[in-house]
């Protein structure tokens, strides 16, 4: 769809305070909720989005200053049955619209995105779904293209736009695959952006630019090198730890024990794309024959066919799967 913008220029006898929120907090919960980003200079709120949903929130904004008119304040509650309700009537709205809806919405719809649905479209899918909802930490291994990624990441937003949690982080470790960290140009920054890219593409397919930029700058979207975890205690977040096959097990039981009061980890992973050093064992092998069976935690495999990327990804795979097999056979022979 077309994404328009508006400007809205705030009641001048409208404590803009009560209206944004502390810090814009709720503004933030507007960005959160709807698809559209929101910028606030002065006595101005700029949106930008589609156009209903542009609509949605000039409304939730009359009716905020509606009610700091009347009543002389806006409380956090205040601000949450409003959304809720204008997003329980654009849901209704969704529902009623058959040309919004995939065409496997009757699978559930993970995520809304901004150009499709997400849903978890094989069985593996559905379970890796059905295990992040009763766990609260999920192993999801298997090869490239099955989605482990891309769907953790549309289920951690789901959780942010529900108030399941208040935040999202994001993270991976950079272990060097043929190249040198130190070598690649730029600041630190800048070096760990080639690593983190998987994760800003799938964000990016589900958010406009502007409202992840937002999300970034405000803290609410966290993206973050695996080593840089270290010492912190993550509470009321969503945490997915993408490309663990590449963790140490130090690193592993690290970002483990970052868990902290109502958050959820999803630990994404492919034991047969190992970066690490031969000598080394990675802490997504490791992991699999120490937590297995401890309640709240749970594993989902997949294999080539829950490739949902082009069709020659999968004739990739089992290509490469021949060959390994072919080789190891080898191997064995030679050693007798």
């Amino acid at each position: 769809m077309e994404l328009i913008e508006k400007k809205i220029k705030i009641n001048p006898n409208t404590d803009s305070l009560l209206l944004l929120g502390y810090n814009d907090s709720n503004i933030s919960e507007l960005e959160k909720r709807f698809g559209a980003s929101i910028a606030v200079r002065g006595d101005t709120i700029t949106i930008r989005g589609e156009n209903n949903e542009i609509k949605m929130i000039e409304r939730i904004l009359d009716e905020f200053q509606y009610i700091i008119k009347t009543k002389g304040e806006l409380t956090s509650d205040q601000v949450a049955n409003i959304i809720e309700m204008a997003d329980d009537t654009r849901a209704q709205h969704v529902h009623n619209d058959p040309s919004s809806l995939s065409t496997n919405s009757s699978d559930g719809i993970i995520y809304t995105g901004r150009k499709w649905n997400i849903v978890a479209k094989t069985p593996s899918q559905k379970e890796y779904w059905r295990q992040v909802q009763k766990n609260d930490i999920v192993f999801s291994i298997g090869p490239a293209g099955t989605g482990k990624t891309f769907l953790a990441v549309a289920m951690a937003l789901a959780a942010l736009k529900n108030n399941e949690v208040s935040r999202v982080v994001l993270s991976r470790p950079a272990v060097e695959a043929g190249e040198s960290l130190g070598f690649l140009p730029g600041d630190l920054n800048e070096k760990v952006v080639p690593y983190l890219r998987p994760l800003l593409d799938a964000l990016g397919d589900m958010l406009l630019p502007e409202k992840l930029k937002s999300m970034t700058e405000k803290g609410i979207i966290e993206i973050v090198p695996l080593a840089y975890m270290r010492g912190r205690t993550l509470n009321d977040s969503f945490i997915i730890l993408d490309e663990a096959q590449n963790a140490t097990s130090t690193q592993m039981k690290m970002f483990l024990t970052r868990l902290g009061k109502n958050s959820k980890a999803i630990v994404t992973g492919d034991i047969t794309q190992t970066d690490l050093p031969r000598s080394t064992m990675s802490g997504l092998v490791h992991i699999q024959s120490i937590l297995q069976g401890i309640d709240g935690i749970g594993f989902v495999y997949f294999d080539k066919s829950d490739v949902v990327r082009h069709r020659l990804v999968a004739a990739i795979i089992d290509a490469y799967e021949k060959a390994e097999a072919k080789a190891q056979k080898k191997d064995i022979e030679s050693s007798k």
